[in-house]
């Protein structure tokens, strides 16, 4: 072990993370990811939790060995290690095998123990460990990350078939409202509680779902250091990036055009960057969980890949303190919100996609959503749709998208109107955003 420190001190280091002689916090319940995690786990797999960092991740890995101790796990049976933590040396495979090692001749668990290996990313070809302990079955192995592609390639390369994934988000509006010790049980639930609710949507809206920033009184300052700790660790140390004022010229421009078209060549022109610099930088983002690139929807693949995409960030908060974006188009920050809930239905539902829809005369349609090898739903955001010039125009293209894709759920989110109309021989659901995102 490179740096190597004396087994008190490693041991010191994993009690603080661990519950063998005491309680932790767990922070509030993120039930939707518990489940489906306990659920993995008898499958006898190892569990990839991934998703952007601060999302969550070490909390609901927390969570989850509590209720294994609830259930009757012993204490001792479960190791995490937390790889960010700084009081570790730099960790290679020789370092983690010792760590383990450590842990059984300390802790001497009696079954085959459950080991969280909390960023594992930080850890110089930690694969080939976790394949071999999976492989000899010499424990239950929970891992997280927050770089999707670096996850993705390693496991895909040396794990086939042999583990599940879960991708943890910044909280829903539900989630967000949990935390606020809000609870929604009920139609009355909703109705009771309105006023309140359409509160905390302002603040959702503006400040987004991490949850230490939903829990802070310091709710800038959080985002702040996020978005830093982001760029330098995830990014720019991580990939070895040079160019560090193309890079951030990049995200910030990003993060100041949500839910807008982009091009990489009118990106290149604009921010004075080469194409494919832009490319490369704009898929180190994705797979950091910062942005999503939304493709076009259309039956020709090339078609596709040629066309412009749609930015989204990763969160609201983000995208307004550093995109500053909460005292301009409103409408944007509502579709860019709509974007990461239809995400969060993606992540449990792998046969569904979601694409925009525009056709050669540019009459454009938010969102299209396809289940399987049917178009599903249509969605069109609009803030304020009480202007009927408005209504028209955002009606305008749901119609054309309509009869083209042969989708009769034609649906628009609003900032506050609720209806449902008969428009033209077809049916038409307006819904406030606050209540869909609660549907």
């Amino acid at each position: 072990m490179s740096n190597k420190i004396d087994k008190n001190g490693l041991l010191a280091v994993l009690n603080d993370w661990n519950f063998w002689q005491k309680d932790l916090p767990v922070g509030v319940k993120r039930d939707d990811y518990l489940t489906k995690a306990k659920s993995f786990l008898k499958e006898g797999q190892v569990l990839v939790i991934t998703g952007a960092r601060r999302s969550g991740k070490s909390f609901i890995m927390r969570q989850l060995i509590k209720e294994l101790i609830n259930s009757g796990t012993a204490p001792q049976e479960t190791l995490m290690i937390n790889f960010e933590d700084p009081r570790l040396p730099k960790l290679d495979v020789a370092a983690l095998q010792e760590i383990y090692e450590i842990y059984l001749e300390t802790l001497n668990p009696k079954v085959k123990p459950y080991i969280f290996l909390d960023e594992i990313q930080e850890v110089e070809d930690w694969e080939k460990w976790v394949r071999t302990m999976h492989e000899l079955d010499k424990a239950h192995l929970i891992i997280s990350g927050s770089n999707a592609k670096l996850l993705s390639q390693e496991l895909a390369t040396l794990l086939t078939g042999r583990h599940l994934d879960i991708e943890v988000s910044p909280l829903s509006f539900k989630e967000f409202l949990n935390f606020k010790q809000i609870s929604i049980k009920s139609q009355l639930d909703l109705v009771n509680q309105q006023i309140d609710i359409k509160r905390l949507f302002s603040e959702y809206s503006q400040y987004g779902g991490f949850p230490e920033v939903v829990l802070s009184n310091n709710k800038e300052e959080v985002l702040l250091r996020y978005f830093d700790d982001l760029l330098n660790k995830d990014l720019i140390k991580r990939y070895k990036i040079r160019k560090t004022a193309a890079i951030k010229s990049l995200t910030k421009f990003y993060l100041s055009n949500i839910s807008s078209l982009i091009t990489f060549h009118s990106l290149g022109n604009f921010l004075k960057i080469a194409d494919d610099t832009v490319e490369k930088f704009s898929g180190y983002l994705d797979t950091a969980y910062l942005i999503s690139l939304l493709k076009r929807f259309s039956f020709k693949v090339r078609e596709q890949e040629k066309s412009p995409r749609k930015i989204y960030a990763i969160d609201a908060g983000l995208a307004n303190f550093i995109g500053f974006n909460f005292s301009g188009n409103l409408g944007k920050l509502a579709e860019n919100l709509v974007f990461l809930e239809l995400n969060r239905l993606k992540a449990k539902e792998p046969n569904l996609e979601v694409y925009y829809w525009k056709d050669n005369l540019h009459r454009e349609v938010d969102f299209v959503v396809k289940k399987s090898q049917k178009v599903s739903q249509l969605i069109q955001v609009c803030w304020q749709i009480h202007d009927i010039a408005t209504k028209k125009r955002e009606l305008k293209p749901l119609f054309k998208a309509s009869g083209e894709l042969k989708c009769d759920d034609l649906l628009v989110i609003t900032g506050d109107y609720q209806a449902e109309e008969s428009i033209d021989g077809r049916v038409v659901k307006f819904i406030p955003l606050w209540q869909w995102l609660l549907e």
